[in-house]
């Protein structure tokens, strides 16, 4: 009964190593993921002095283009 036992122990062993080598395998191989270059270099505007510092920037554009039916 405990030579079954180890068996499974080993077999599961063996599965665990391949399939850590496989995660390993494909992650190495994915693009590594960079920021934009236009991102990095875009500097926030000062708020108005009046106050009302809402503008109409990129993100809240793609935000009203998620939000259209």
């Amino acid at each position: 009964m405990s030579q079954s036992q180890s068996k499974l122990s080993r077999r599961t062993l063996f599965g665990a190593a391949a399939t850590t080598g496989a995660v390993a395998a494909v992650a190495s191989l994915l693009p590594a993921q960079r920021p934009d270059a236009e991102a990095v270099t875009e500097k926030p505007q000062e708020p108005p002095s009046r106050g009302g510092g809402y503008q109409l920037s990129e993100h809240v554009k793609q935000y009203y283009q998620t939000t259209r039916i």
